[in-house]
Order: structure tokens, then sequence, then C-alpha cells
């Protein structure tokens, strides 16, 4: 998936414990600070009511705030279905923001992508409603709805979305593998994965 994410991984620590590291991406070099607002700061909302919003609300952000709005929308596509599938319900409003570069607003590199489903008890499966509801969604709703009828993608442009995530779901499930999770955690993440694959017939 071409998708900028932060940089980020896990180091050993003194004492032998892993310590999750991302670095900053708001930053050039040591005294240079680039613009960067969450979506909570850009529509009013704060750390307190950062899950009152909606997938629509967060789109129109984008539309109100970026230079190309257009190319913004494919890559809120691509982070949307990614959250879903890989079980990521805690993508709320301060979890997206945009960064100004050499005078472009655009969304800023993916970070807190995580799943977040096989950790807790949870009965919401996306943090923000997508059409009003933040279960039981399917396919038409993020491929019809989401992608044709609020993003304005073409069907070549989901098409080729759609395949990208064919082509990846396989080495994901090679990375879980690889992954520092218990075999109960993995087992757990790799179920969920197979059950949200199918809900989109991906």
């Amino acid at each position: 998936m071409q998708r900028p994410l932060a940089l980020n991984g896990l180091v050993y620590s003194k004492d032998n414990s892993l310590t999750y590291f991302i670095k900053r991406f708001d930053r050039i070099g040591h005294n240079k600070k680039l613009a960067l607002e969450d979506f909570a700061q850009l529509s009013g909302e704060d750390r307190h009511t950062k899950y009152k919003s909606s997938m629509e609300n967060v789109l129109a952000i984008i539309e109100q705030f970026c230079t190309f709005p257009k190319i913004e929308f494919v890559k809120l596509f691509k982070l949307t279905l990614f959250n879903f599938l890989v079980g990521n319900e805690d993508m709320h409003l301060k979890n997206f923001s945009l960064i100004t570069r050499d005078r472009k607003i655009s969304i800023s590199p993916a970070y807190d992508l995580l799943n977040t489903i096989a950790q807790k008890n949870t009965k919401e499966e996306i943090a923000l409603p997508l059409k009003g509801k933040k279960n039981n969604l399917i396919t038409n709703d993020f491929l019809k709805y989401f992608a044709v009828e609020k993003l304005g993608l073409n069907q070549k442009v989901i098409d080729g979305i759609v395949q990208e995530f064919h082509q990846i779901i396989t080495e994901w499930r090679k990375l879980v593998g690889f992954s520092f999770l218990s075999q109960q955690m993995q087992e757990k993440y790799l179920q969920l994965l197979e059950q949200r694959c199918k809900r989109l017939n991906f």
C-alpha cells in the first residue's frame, strides 16, 4: 500500500523490554516546525469530544482545507479500508491530521494504526460513524456509498485500490506471524482479518 506512514518501530530498552517509538514528521532538522493540525482542532472539538463526528465530516474537512482534496480523498479511502480490515476502531478525530509543506496542505503521514479490537472487548467496528453507523458495515457502505457517493472516486480508481489490498493481504498475514505478539494475540488478529476480508469480499 502506497500510503505515507510516520517512521516507527520497536527498540530494546536497557531492561530488555521493548519500547515503541514514532518519529515526529512535523519537524525539519532541529529548528524548523511544519504546520500540523489534527481534525479535532479543525472542527472545534478536543480530546474529550474527539469521537463526536463522522467520516462524512472528515471528508468535509479535507475538502475545505486541503490544496488538492481529490488526491487526499484517495488517501482517506485507503486509510478507511485499512482501519476496518485490521480492526482499528479508535481512529478518532485526533488521529487524522493535516500538514503544510511547501505551501501545500495535505493529510499527514498516518499514525496510530493498530488493531484495537483484538486487545479489548468492544461493541463498535469503527470510531467515527459511516452512513450513520459504527457497526454492521457492509461492502456497499465502503465501495458505493463512501467511495462513489461521498468521495466521488471513479470505478477505475476504486478497483485499483481494491486490487492493491488483494495483493498485500497475504503479506499482512506473514507480518502478523513475524510480530512480537503472543500466539494467542496473533490468532485473534488473523481471525479478525479473515472475518473483515470476507465482509468486504476481499
